[in-house]
């Protein structure tokens, strides 16, 4: 069997075959559970060893001093972070007395395993004490994706060979030591024990309550546990709660054969409104809810929920069992993080850890919405309807910086700007015109006019407005966007950046068509007939600039005339080059740390011909190091469109592998969400040739040498379509809904319940040869580890 370092490689599940405690953290993010609401890092159950500990709810977060060297006008005074809240997950083991840990006694098996269609992460372990009493454990850990506030966890242990004592601690536990890492001790300060006890409510009738207050941002965090017990007759049960400890404790006696059965149900709710006691009530409604459903319940309830999913967004991938398993596991984790949003946002990291600090980016909109979009739509209006929410904050954020419009805010969680680095932050406007794109592929996808008139339009009139705000007619008529910076962080504050002045081009378009559509919404939110045909001049006036010597688009204005980066000087240590050499020679440079003018010919291929975006891909391949995990997919996509397949193949698997086998070394603070989505978007817009728009899906198909067969789901104009690739063919055929009109290499053909199939044309070796910075080159697939035998830790 393939291995990757540390797990083995299976279509639906994602294996641990052995502890090893130096993967420990990044085996937490991987296996992180979450329902978009709440986020459990996978912990071991008895809380140590561990690499960090972590519980989230979505948008709770501790306000911290935000340093500047230098403060200047429109700063942000103070920043956001995620917190730690009320560990549910801590279950404690006593042995005859003695504390089952890993570090101690013999560990005889030791297997996790993260099952991709049951949503659930279960451990078995075999252990014996020092003193050699021997047990089995088994536990499994589930976040609700139907009941939003509540999660589950079943814990059995069994004596192996002889009679035992055992005892069970289950726990609510708040202000775990976490460490951290930004350097600032200011900042360590402000999160170091971040809440503040309102109520530890004893366990009555079985249940614990626990409400807390961050000490800054005042938001009331309530937290809930409650257990069915099965064990033998005598079997002892007691509750005790003081301080951020409240516990339940089961001791019971074992004889071989015997089973103790402990199924904990906790919930959490949290506001920055609601009273303690209505908190208080909202988790003991939670759990009364869970209960009432049970475990068994709860078990068939989530596998309904991903049956659904997977029915609509599963992709097969025949041979390259890696990448299957892959791309299955961001799917997974996309789902994970956007089920049970709720007007909520989508961090960088999920809420699989404190990465980012729990920020949301533009990642979301242009990595994750998309893959969502397609696939489960809901989710994305969810996204999309939290940054109207956030409306009001970004107009004033507008008005502090001059602007009309809205002004989006670079990194968030509560929709204030929590960026202190303006040239990388508040200079980078492409965010506006990037949540307009979603909007306007969410609806070109769903036909959902009611959203399209209710949300997509106020934000998509707030976007447009910016721009007109923010750019200029010059003295040649064009509409210039100056003093921007661009998805490369690499390249700041540069003049007419492509990438920016093609997506507000669209914004501007957009919004006006849109305006058009609805005027009545149109007038309630001020917009005239001269402002629309205001951004309908712009966006024809659009500046794009081209170097007719090189026959390519700078990804700026004079960007290709600026010297190229010295990449054989550059040793390996020395990536990325953010962490070894500053901003300014960098800013000054041709080197682009991630796909941005390539981004722009995926995303806005209409604006391109053929040959340049052939000659475009080229020229800037030799200057992109990936500093960035949002890359790689991007130069997939774009690569296999202009002919480099194996290339992309590449890139595909840096997308897919990301956290499976830790290809940034940080996957300890998180998984790389945008990097997961990544993989998807490879395969369907890379392999599968996917572009939407105007009304009309179209496909233009090609396939590696690696992968023998590649089929996935889409779902579009209330259709779910399946489409089958191999290397000389594709199949298309609708598993839901009325017949489609869909395009393959440009010619239309209309798919129903029958499977159509059409051939796919060679592809030409292209003309141009591709080639990287040196050591910067797509990595070929390595060979994984096998895991070590059961029982050892490393």
């Amino acid at each position: 069997m393939i291995q990757h370092p540390a797990f083995t490689v299976e279509p639906w599940a994602v294996r641990e075959c052995s502890l090893d405690l130096d993967l420990l953290a990044q085996t937490e993010s991987v296996f992180a559970l979450s329902n978009g609401h709440i986020g459990l890092r996978a912990n071991l159950d008895e809380g140590e060893p561990y690499g960090q500990p972590g519980t989230y709810l979505n948008s709770v977060y501790e306000l911290r001093p935000l340093p500047h060297a230098e403060a200047g006008y429109g700063d942000p005074e103070s920043g956001q972070t995620v917190v730690n809240v009320t560990n549910g997950k801590l279950i404690r083991l006593l042995v005859d007395d003695e504390p089952f840990d890993v570090r101690y006694g013999t560990l005889h098996e030791h297997e996790r395993v993260l099952d991709l269609r049951a949503g659930t992460l279960t451990r078995k372990v075999h252990w014996s004490s020092p003193t050699g009493a021997e047990v089995r454990v088994t536990s499994t850990r589930l976040v609700s994706f139907t009941h939003r506030a509540v999660a589950a966890i079943l814990y059995e242990v069994e004596p192996v060979d002889r009679s035992l004592g055992v005892v069970v601690q289950s726990e609510l536990v708040a202000n775990e030591t976490v460490e951290y890492t930004g350097g600032d001790p200011r900042a360590a300060a402000a999160l170091t024990s971040p809440l503040v006890l309102e109520e530890n409510f004893p366990a009555s009738a079985g249940v614990a309550i626990m409400v807390h207050s961050t000490r800054a941002s005042r938001l009331r965090v309530a937290a809930a546990m409650c257990h069915d017990v099965d064990g033998p007759e005598g079997t002892l049960i007691e509750a005790q709660g003081s301080g951020d400890v409240s516990r339940v404790t089961v001791a019971t006696r074992l004889k071989p054969g015997e089973r103790l059965r402990l199924v904990k149900y906790f919930a959490y709710g949290w506001s920055a409104k609601r009273s303690r006691p209505a908190m208080h009530d909202q988790v003991v409604a939670a759990l009364a809810a869970a209960r009432l459903v049970g475990w068994d319940g709860l078990l068939a309830d989530q596998r309904r929920f991903l049956d659904k999913f997977w029915d609509g967004a599963d992709v097969e991938v025949e041979g390259d069992p890696e990448v299957q398993q892959a791309v299955r596991f961001g799917l997974f984790h996309l789902v994970q993080a956007s089920a049970r949003l709720e007007n909520r946002p989508i961090p960088g990291k999920g809420l699989t850890g404190n990465g980012y600090d729990g920020h949301a980016f533009w990642d979301t909109e242009m990595f994750v919405l998309p893959v969502l979009t397609y696939t489960h739509p809901r989710a994305a209006a969810d996204a999309l309807s939290w940054r109207k929410s956030i409306l009001p904050k970004a107009r004033d954020r507008a008005v502090q910086l001059g602007l009309g419009g809205a002004a989006f805010p670079w990194r968030t969680i509560n929709g204030e700007e929590c960026s202190g680095y303006w040239p990388a932050g508040t200079a980078a406007f492409h965010i506006n015109a990037d949540i307009a794109y979603a909007v306007v592929r969410y609806v070109d996808a769903t036909e959902d006019t009611r959203f399209e008139r209710d949300t997509g339009l106020p934000l998509l009139v707030e976007t447009a407005r910016l721009w007109c705000a923010l750019g200029h007619h010059d003295a040649d008529g064009r509409f210039r966007i100056d003093g921007v910076t661009g998805p490369d962080e690499y390249s700041a504050v540069a003049d007419n950046n492509v990438y920016t002045n093609l997506l507000a081009q669209q914004n501007l378009r957009e919004a006006a068509e849109t305006a058009t559509r609805h005027l009545d919404r149109a007038q309630e939110l001020g917009v005239t007939l001269e402002e629309a045909a205001t951004w309908r001049d712009a966006a024809i006036a659009m500046y794009v600039p081209y170097d007719e010597r090189l026959g390519v688009h700078p990804q700026s204005e004079g960007f290709t005339s600026h010297a190229v980066w010295d990449f054989a000087a550059i040793r390996p240590d020395q990536y990325p080059l953010m962490l070894h050499f500053p901003y300014f020679d960098l800013y000054r440079k041709q080197v682009v740390k991630q796909a941005d003018l390539v981004l722009a010919i995926q995303l806005r291929g209409d604006a391109f011909t053929p040959e340049q975006k052939a000659r475009d891909f080229a020229y800037y391949e030799a200057l992109t190091v990936r500093d960035s995990s949002l890359s790689a997919c991007t130069q997939a996509v774009v690569a296999a469109e202009v002919g480099h397949i194996q290339l992309a193949y590449r890139y595909l698997g840096e997308a897919a592998l990301m956290d499976l086998d830790d290809l940034e070394k940080n996957t300890v603070d998180g998984i790389h969400l945008a990097a997961l989505a990544g993989a998807w978007i490879a395969l369907v817009a890379g392999f599968g040739g996917m572009r939407s728009g105007q009304g009309r899906m179209c496909f233009a198909p090609k396939l590696p040498s690696g992968i023998t067969r590649l089929a996935f789901r889409l779902r579009y104009h209330g259709r779910l379509l399946r489409v089958g690739i191999t290397p000389r063919s594709a199949t298309y055929r609708l598993l839901e809904g009325p017949p489609l009109t869909l395009t393959h290499y440009g010619k239309e053909l209309s798919v129903d319940g029958r499977a159509v199939t059409r051939r796919i044309p060679e592809v030409p070796v292209p003309e141009l040869t591709i080639h990287q910075p040196p050591g910067r080159e797509p990595a070929l697939r390595r060979p994984g580890r096998k895991p070590r035998p059961p029982g050892t830790i490393a």
